[in-house]
């Protein structure tokens, strides 16, 4: 029998010219005006005590602009946004109603939705995605009555069938148009005894993510250039904050540069997970164990350490992140303790006399190794019963992010990039390299 699941296309959109972007650009603004003017109003309904559900007709308000499908469907996305805060409010919740998507002055989020009839997406050589415009952005930009905007899809969506609304919105940090895409297949896999691999998953702050799978892979994504660019930009915000005249606690400049630092890093993380559950789907992998920090966090006092783990580092919200794209593969999180992993040898699992010191390892029996991939190597043999032994695994996958993706690192001395010898140099750093612990 098959199993109907959930899936989710996420890829760049391209407009064609200037004057598409410009058209966008509107199109999405439009966008935002009507969910800004519609939250208002629900938002002064609910402080006042009345109904949320009694507003203007905001559609035939942004018709024109958006058109009327694309228009009611902000308005239904508003709307589940505020019923999903009172089934919240109901569960005994403290949550706060819902916000805004920021303002002209300090930066709005640009971004619409497209019921799943209004949209043509075409993949292949000449991949595209067309959408429709209201009449006056059509007249405006010299588009036909018929026409619609087209856009160029870079790369290749990866599931194909029954599609969901679609979700259009601009990547600030990164200057690009992006597409999420959900769509519903059938997924023989799911009955399938082949997805029954496991891994185990070491977070981290230098290196954000060591993974090792029960296949024998590695997979070690590393974060110290992700993380000096946020200290860079928090020391900057605090440059600031100490010139603003007194009573004065942010300025337009600063709340920018918080936008930007959290845009930045939520961009990062958001690739690095869908890069990371996609290997691993198709490792086979169905279960993935991550460490419990909830106690760690807690422990550090140091200013830089309390920066990487809670600012940066955000675990909580890269939990969420990990389990909402994980369960769009079907691959199950459970989140375990992974005490001692961090200081257990993998050969001899000796804890007292070994030593730490940056990325490496060593044990008086001689081994030596990466601290986190080994740390990942002995929380999956402590979870999942795998007796792996030293030196058995793959040579490690290295990623590195360079604004847009997570590109593998080469690793023979041949092939050797700039951006390799720096970061070898760096693994040599006593920072910390992990908030796991023993």
């Amino acid at each position: 029998m098959s199993i109907v699941v959930r899936r989710t296309n996420t890829f760049a959109v391209r407009p064609l010219s200037t004057k598409d972007e410009q058209l966008l650009h509107e199109l999405l603004d439009a966008s935002a005006s009507l969910w800004n003017e519609l939250n208002y109003e629900r938002r002064q309904q609910f402080f006042d005590g009345e109904s949320v559900w009694d507003t203007d007709d905001y559609r035939k308000q942004y018709v024109d602009i958006l058109g009327s499908a694309t228009a009611q469907q902000a308005i239904r996305k508003n709307s589940e946004a505020w019923r999903s805060f009172f089934a919240a409010q109901e569960d005994g919740e403290d949550t706060a109603p819902p916000g805004y998507w920021g303002n002209e002055d300090d930066g709005r989020e640009l971004r619409t939705y497209i019921r799943n009839d209004q949209y043509t997406l075409e993949t292949g050589e000449r991949s595209r995605l067309e959408i429709p415009v209201g009449q006056d952005l059509k007249e405006e930009y010299g588009l036909g009555y018929h026409d619609r905007l087209r856009l160029e899809v870079a790369g290749d969506p990866k599931w194909d069938g029954d599609r969901g609304r679609l979700e259009l919105h601009y990547d600030e940090v990164d200057d690009t148009f992006r597409a999420i895409q959900p769509v519903t297949v059938p997924d023989s896999r799911q009955d399938s005894l082949l997805a029954s691999e496991e891994a185990a998953l070491d977070v981290g702050a230098n290196n954000l993510v060591a993974c090792t799978t029960t296949t024998g892979q590695q997979y070690l994504y590393e974060g110290r250039d992700l993380f000096a660019r946020f200290h860079e930009t928090t020391e900057e915000i605090a440059r600031l904050q100490s010139k603003l005249r007194e009573g004065r606690y942010s300025s337009r400049r600063i709340r920018r540069l918080y936008r930007k630092r959290t845009r930045r890093r939520d961009h990062a993380q958001d690739a690095l997970v869908r890069d990371l559950i996609e290997r691993l789907y198709e490792e086979g992998v169905a279960t993935v164990y991550v460490g419990d920090l909830t106690d760690i966090l807690s422990e550090y006092w140091s200013a830089r350490v309390n920066a990487k783990t809670h600012q940066f580092w955000a675990y909580r919200a890269f939990i969420d992140r990990l389990a909402t794209t994980a369960e769009e593969y079907g691959i199950r999180i459970e989140i375990r303790s992974e005490a001692y992993t961090t200081a257990e040898c993998p050969a001899c699992a000796e804890r007292e006399e070994t030593e730490r010191n940056g990325d490496v390892f060593r044990c008086p029996c001689g081994y030596e190794g990466h601290a986190d991939l080994d740390a990942s190597r002995t929380f999956l043999k402590q979870q999942a019963g795998e007796n792996i032994e030293a030196g058995s695994m793959a040579r490690p996958v290295r990623l590195k992010w360079d604004d847009h993706v997570w590109s593998e690192i080469p690793h023979s001395p041949e092939r050797a990039s700039p951006n390799e010898e720096r970061t070898n140099r760096s693994t040599r750093e006593g920072n910390l390299a992990s908030v796991g612990t023993a």
